[in-house]
Protein backbone atom coordinates (compact mmCIF):
# COMPACT_ATOMS: atom_id res chain seq x y z
CA UNK A 1 0.00 0.00 0.00
CA UNK A 2 1.09 3.54 -0.55
CA UNK A 3 2.92 5.25 2.21
CA UNK A 4 1.54 8.39 3.78
CA UNK A 5 4.48 8.89 6.54
CA UNK A 6 8.07 8.60 6.99
CA UNK A 7 8.87 5.16 8.30
CA UNK A 8 11.40 3.68 10.92
CA UNK A 9 12.76 0.81 9.11
CA UNK A 10 15.05 -1.70 11.46
CA UNK A 11 17.65 -4.30 10.55
CA UNK A 12 18.17 -7.01 13.34
CA UNK A 13 20.46 -10.27 13.37
CA UNK A 14 23.32 -11.61 15.52
CA UNK A 15 26.70 -10.76 14.92
CA UNK A 16 27.89 -11.15 11.11
CA UNK A 17 24.59 -11.55 9.65
CA UNK A 18 25.06 -8.68 6.99
CA UNK A 19 23.09 -6.33 8.93
CA UNK A 20 25.23 -2.55 7.83
CA UNK A 21 25.66 -4.24 4.27
CA UNK A 22 21.47 -4.55 4.05
CA UNK A 23 20.78 -1.28 6.04
CA UNK A 24 23.05 0.72 3.67
CA UNK A 25 21.53 -0.74 0.60
CA UNK A 26 17.90 -0.09 1.34
CA UNK A 27 18.91 3.50 2.72
CA UNK A 28 20.33 4.36 -0.58
CA UNK A 29 17.74 2.93 -2.34
CA UNK A 30 15.01 4.87 -0.42
CA UNK A 31 16.99 8.00 -0.04
CA UNK A 32 16.96 7.60 3.69
CA UNK A 33 18.59 8.56 6.54
CA UNK A 34 20.95 5.87 7.53
CA UNK A 35 22.27 5.07 11.08
CA UNK A 36 22.86 2.69 14.23
CA UNK A 37 22.30 1.59 17.32
CA UNK A 38 24.49 1.98 19.33
CA UNK A 39 26.88 4.92 18.17
CA UNK A 40 24.44 6.58 15.98
CA UNK A 41 25.61 10.03 17.71
CA UNK A 42 28.85 11.95 18.86
CA UNK A 43 27.56 10.52 22.19
CA UNK A 44 26.82 7.03 21.47
CA UNK A 45 29.84 6.63 19.52
CA UNK A 46 31.51 6.96 22.93
CA UNK A 47 29.34 4.51 25.05
CA UNK A 48 29.77 1.87 22.09
CA UNK A 49 33.17 2.13 22.76
CA UNK A 50 32.48 0.82 26.50
CA UNK A 51 30.36 -1.51 25.67
CA UNK A 52 32.12 -2.98 23.15
CA UNK A 53 35.61 -2.98 24.04
CA UNK A 54 36.31 -6.63 25.14
CA UNK A 55 39.10 -5.16 28.08
CA UNK A 56 35.77 -4.17 30.12
CA UNK A 57 34.98 -7.87 31.37
CA UNK A 58 33.01 -6.99 34.58
CA UNK A 59 30.60 -4.86 32.82
CA UNK A 60 26.97 -5.73 34.85
CA UNK A 61 24.07 -6.73 32.51
CA UNK A 62 22.33 -4.62 33.89
CA UNK A 63 24.87 -1.74 33.42
CA UNK A 64 25.12 -2.67 29.74
CA UNK A 65 21.21 -2.32 29.61
CA UNK A 66 21.02 1.01 30.95
CA UNK A 67 24.04 2.66 28.96
CA UNK A 68 22.32 1.17 25.99
CA UNK A 69 18.80 2.60 26.62
CA UNK A 70 20.43 5.96 27.48
CA UNK A 71 22.53 5.57 23.72
CA UNK A 72 18.83 4.73 21.98
CA UNK A 73 17.18 7.97 24.08
CA UNK A 74 20.05 10.18 22.83
CA UNK A 75 19.76 8.87 19.21
CA UNK A 76 15.84 9.32 19.25
CA UNK A 77 16.04 12.97 20.38
CA UNK A 78 19.21 13.67 17.75
CA UNK A 79 18.14 11.22 14.74
CA UNK A 80 15.40 9.42 15.29
CA UNK A 81 12.85 12.00 15.95
CA UNK A 82 14.08 15.05 13.67
CA UNK A 83 14.49 12.83 10.40
CA UNK A 84 10.92 11.49 10.61
CA UNK A 85 9.23 15.47 11.63
CA UNK A 86 11.47 16.32 7.85
CA UNK A 87 9.73 13.69 6.49
CA UNK A 88 12.71 11.39 5.82
CA UNK A 89 12.95 7.49 6.43
CA UNK A 90 14.82 6.42 8.57
CA UNK A 91 16.51 2.59 8.55
CA UNK A 92 18.85 1.72 11.15
CA UNK A 93 21.55 -1.15 11.81
CA UNK A 94 19.64 -2.69 15.02
CA UNK A 95 17.03 -1.02 17.55
CA UNK A 96 15.22 -1.64 20.40
CA UNK A 97 14.79 -5.44 19.49
CA UNK A 98 18.28 -5.93 20.06
CA UNK A 99 18.34 -4.52 23.55
CA UNK A 100 15.06 -7.23 24.39
CA UNK A 101 17.48 -10.27 22.28
CA UNK A 102 20.72 -9.76 24.15
CA UNK A 103 19.80 -8.46 27.43
CA UNK A 104 16.56 -9.37 28.05
CA UNK A 105 16.75 -13.01 25.90
CA UNK A 106 20.57 -13.36 26.19
CA UNK A 107 21.82 -11.99 29.48
CA UNK A 108 18.16 -13.21 31.39
CA UNK A 109 17.30 -9.85 32.11
CA UNK A 110 13.53 -9.43 33.23
CA UNK A 111 11.82 -8.54 29.41
CA UNK A 112 9.05 -6.50 30.70
CA UNK A 113 11.37 -4.12 32.53
CA UNK A 114 13.30 -3.74 29.35
CA UNK A 115 10.21 -2.77 27.22
CA UNK A 116 9.42 -0.04 29.68
CA UNK A 117 13.01 1.56 29.89
CA UNK A 118 12.94 1.48 25.95
CA UNK A 119 9.65 2.23 25.32
CA UNK A 120 10.75 5.48 27.90
CA UNK A 121 14.05 5.79 26.08
CA UNK A 122 12.38 6.36 22.54
CA UNK A 123 9.54 8.09 23.51
CA UNK A 124 7.19 5.13 22.25
CA UNK A 125 8.31 5.64 18.93
CA UNK A 126 8.93 1.81 17.79
CA UNK A 127 10.35 0.74 14.44
CA UNK A 128 7.19 0.46 11.73
CA UNK A 129 9.53 -2.39 10.00
CA UNK A 130 11.95 -4.99 11.37
CA UNK A 131 14.17 -7.19 9.07
CA UNK A 132 15.24 -9.90 10.85
CA UNK A 133 18.42 -11.42 9.06
CA UNK A 134 18.50 -14.99 10.18
CA UNK A 135 21.82 -16.91 10.51
CA UNK A 136 23.65 -19.91 12.26
CA UNK A 137 25.84 -18.44 14.82
CA UNK A 138 28.45 -20.72 13.45
CA UNK A 139 28.36 -19.42 10.39
CA UNK A 140 27.93 -16.25 11.52
CA UNK A 141 31.40 -16.73 12.82
CA UNK A 142 33.17 -17.58 9.86
CA UNK A 143 32.10 -14.67 8.32
CA UNK A 144 33.99 -12.82 11.39
CA UNK A 145 36.80 -15.24 11.35
CA UNK A 146 39.49 -12.86 9.45
CA UNK A 147 39.02 -9.73 12.02
CA UNK A 148 39.90 -8.77 16.04
CA UNK A 149 36.17 -9.71 17.74
CA UNK A 150 34.74 -7.01 19.88
CA UNK A 151 33.22 -7.78 23.41
CA UNK A 152 29.74 -9.06 22.04
CA UNK A 153 30.97 -10.99 19.25
CA UNK A 154 33.68 -13.20 21.48
CA UNK A 155 30.11 -14.57 23.25
CA UNK A 156 29.53 -18.28 23.45
CA UNK A 157 26.98 -20.32 20.76
CA UNK A 158 24.74 -20.85 23.67
CA UNK A 159 24.10 -17.05 24.22
CA UNK A 160 23.84 -16.56 20.41
CA UNK A 161 21.45 -19.84 20.46
CA UNK A 162 19.25 -17.77 22.87
CA UNK A 163 19.59 -14.33 20.73
CA UNK A 164 18.22 -16.01 17.75
CA UNK A 165 15.15 -17.77 19.62
CA UNK A 166 14.66 -14.44 21.36
CA UNK A 167 14.38 -12.61 17.94
CA UNK A 168 12.46 -15.44 16.33
CA UNK A 169 10.28 -15.72 18.72
CA UNK A 170 9.37 -11.88 18.91
CA UNK A 171 8.88 -11.82 14.73
CA UNK A 172 6.40 -14.95 15.93
CA UNK A 173 4.40 -12.60 17.86
CA UNK A 174 4.43 -9.72 16.12
CA UNK A 175 3.87 -10.84 12.19
CA UNK A 176 2.69 -7.79 11.29
CA UNK A 177 6.10 -5.30 12.16
CA UNK A 178 8.72 -8.46 10.73
CA UNK A 179 10.14 -10.30 8.09
CA UNK A 180 12.36 -12.96 8.36
CA UNK A 181 14.89 -13.47 5.75
CA UNK A 182 17.35 -16.22 4.62
CA UNK A 183 21.03 -14.52 5.82
CA UNK A 184 23.12 -17.58 4.85
CA UNK A 185 22.33 -16.47 0.86
CA UNK A 186 24.45 -14.03 -1.13
CA UNK A 187 24.02 -10.39 -0.62
CA UNK A 188 22.31 -9.12 -3.68
CA UNK A 189 19.36 -12.31 -2.93
CA UNK A 190 18.74 -10.85 0.62
CA UNK A 191 18.33 -7.41 -1.43
CA UNK A 192 16.01 -8.55 -3.52
CA UNK A 193 14.23 -9.75 -0.67
CA UNK A 194 14.13 -6.68 1.38
CA UNK A 195 13.33 -4.71 -1.26
CA UNK A 196 10.09 -6.52 -2.02
CA UNK A 197 9.37 -7.23 1.75
CA UNK A 198 9.43 -3.00 1.66
CA UNK A 199 7.23 -2.55 -1.20
CA UNK A 200 4.81 -4.94 0.12
CA UNK A 201 4.49 -2.83 3.43
CA UNK A 202 4.67 0.25 2.66
CA UNK A 203 5.18 0.98 -1.03
CA UNK A 204 8.02 1.96 -1.12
Amino acid sequence: MPTDRPRYIAFEGIEGCGKSTQATRLATALGAVLTRETGGTAIGARVREVLHDPANTNLSPVAEALLIAGDRAQHRAEVLAPALAAGKHVVSDRSVYSSLAYQGHGRGLDLPMLRTVNDWALDGRWPDLVILLDLDHDVAMQRLASRSLDRFERETTDFFSRIRAGFLAMAADEKHRWVVLDAARTADEIESDVRHAVREKFGL
